[in-house]
């Protein structure tokens, strides 16, 4: 969100603008936005520092987290599935013989089938997020997506076959859909501009807690060999859904949302919630809010059809792209590290105890993106982060193809290799990737943005894990390392989509946004552009 602290007289003076005594804007009745109110409140939100913006909206910054918890379900699930995989309990339950090393294991096909089925649902649910969304809020949309995901773990938990597994899968990727969908576009709105980054980037570190959470329980576990190593982490999944609802139902909902469908005095009221009310001026945010709407207005009803026409068509295929890239720059090695590394020549034991501390170093690692972030850039961190990873990954391609892979050397470069790749992705395209996404869509059209965009991301995701799966499995291609060489080279393809197609919006106002894509401006030409305080196009 884009709110307003009040300045001083003297400080606004310096801004070009002087300070006017407002109305208020909820008192309006012809629905025409205090232009002068809405300019002090943009300036007020460049003029705040990283800290400011934390002490004058610390509610924000909560409900933020709260949301961005969310995201912890999918995470959970996606790498519970793929230490499953790797579970001899799980393997000896429903494995096959495998005739080169007469150990049982999940073979290629339902390992794909098992990662894709949440993928499968996610869609749906992703494609329901926009429109439900759009009518009832990010709020009630996200409570019966918990209240959904809490009946369908019931499935899985109980699943005696692997296609029940699948179908359980696939019915928990629903409300996997409408979170994915709703936490960046929620973040991105409730927090001030120097809080974007952070706010968005959080989603990021909450898929990393995910991971440490299974990897913490599947390492407990995985020298059980009854149905418990793999029941219990099941059902765990029950303690997030309930108290995240009852957080969300008495959290505010975003103004944004509210100013878009006309509800200024409940805007008001929430932005009083998000911030500290002696510091802020409510009409003036509520004002900026609805400028920047007013920019983006049409007659019609929010559709997808709008998301490709004129510069939406633009600002959806980046967020498409970015989405849809996660899967191509390294992910599917940090989805699938423990798998990985047994493939690698890893014990399974080790391999679990290298999967826990990949993922603690995820988290880490994102931390310290939201300084990168935050103050480098978005572009910047995006772009070379990207490139970053392909010369490793490429470089794991070559340790597998040089090395002999019976040998403890070759196996601990490529595990080393992987877990470096795993790692840095972390501190640079994925964070990054969230707060592009929160940011690029119009205001209006930003819930059906980012459920077309997380579809994207699940469309390219489906035929990655089977691609994955069979280069990794020794009944497939048995790759291993030299899986390197496919990632390196679709890795490499995003970098120079990116170098040249994606702006760097560090430190722009929604408005400024809008009016830049309006103008068309070319993406490397973003931040030298100016965008006068006055403008409105």
């Amino acid at each position: 969100m884009a709110t307003a602290v009040e300045t001083k007289a003297d400080a606004q003076l310096e801004g070009g603008i002087a300070h006017v005594d407002h109305g208020s804007f909820t008192d309006e009745k012809k629905g025409n936005v205090d232009k002068a109110g809405a300019i002090e409140a943009e300036n007020a939100e460049h003029e705040m520092g990283v800290l400011d913006a934390v002490r004058a909206y610390p509610m924000a910054t909560w409900w933020a987290f709260v949301m961005s918890c969310t995201i912890i379900m999918e995470s959970y699930c996606v790498f519970l599935i793929g230490n499953f995989i790797a579970l001899p309990a799980f393997a000896d339950d429903f494995g096959e013989i495998n005739p080169a090393t007469d150990k049982r294991v999940i073979v290629t096909s339902w390992q794909s089938a098992l990662q894709m089925g949440g993928p499968l649902g996610a869609i749906i649910g992703v494609c329901l997020a926009g429109p439900l969304t759009s009518r009832i809020g990010y709020r009630w949309a996200t409570i019966s997506g918990l209240m959904a995901l809490n009946a369908f773990i019931f499935i899985f938990y109980f699943a005696k076959s692997l296609p029940v597994m699948f179908v359980g899968q696939l019915l928990e990727g629903i409300p996997w859909g409408i979170f994915i969908a709703n936490a960046p576009a929620y973040c991105s709105e409730i927090v001030p501009l120097k809080l974007r980054a952070p706010a968005t980037q959080m989603l990021q570190m909450f898929w990393a807690i995910g991971s440490i959470i299974v990897g913490g329980v599947t390492y407990h576990y995985n020298t059980r060999l009854d149905p418990s190593a793999y029941r219990i982490p099941i059902a765990l999944q029950w303690m997030f859904p309930t108290p995240l609802a009852i957080l969300i139902f008495i959290a505010p909902e975003s103004p944004w949302w509210l100013v878009r469908n006309g509800r200024f005095e409940d805007a008001s009221k929430a932005v009083g919630r998000l911030g500290r009310r002696s510091k802020l001026n409510l009409d003036e945010s509520v004002s900026m809010m609805r400028r920047t709407i007013e920019l983006e207005k049409t007659e019609k009803e929010p559709n997808y059809l709008e998301l490709f026409r004129g510069t939406d068509l633009y600002r959806t295929l980046i967020v498409c792209g970015v989405y849809a890239a996660q899967n191509l720059t390294g992910n599917l090695i940090a989805n699938q590290a423990v798998y990985f590394f047994e493939q690698a020549g890893i014990k399974t034991d080790t391999a679990f105890a290298l999967g826990l501390i990949t993922s603690a170093l995820q988290m880490i690692f994102v931390m310290l993106s939201w300084i990168l972030t935050t103050y480098v850039g978005r572009r910047t961190i995006y772009v070379w982060g990207s490139l970053i990873n392909v010369c490793f990954l490429v470089a794991l391609g070559i340790a597998a193809s040089v090395g002999d892979p019976k040998s403890t050397q070759a196996s601990l470069a490529q595990a080393s290799l992987g877990l470096i790749i795993s790692v840095l992705f972390t501190l640079g395209p994925a964070p990054a990737s969230w707060v592009i996404i929160g940011e690029t869509s119009a205001i209006r059209l930003r819930p059906l943005t980012t459920g077309i965009g997380r579809g994207a991301y699940y469309v390219v995701n489906i035929p990655c894990i089977f691609l994955g799966s069979y280069m990794l499995n020794p009944t497939g291609g048995n790759l291993g390392g030299k899986c390197g060489y496919v990632w390196g080279a679709t890795g490499f393809v995003c970098f120079i989509l990116a170098y040249f197609y994606l702006p760097e919006m560090k430190g722009r106002s929604y408005r400024e946004i809008d009016i830049l894509f309006k103008r068309k401006v070319p993406a490397r030409q973003w931040t030298k552009t100016v965008v006068d305080v006055n403008d409105d196009e």
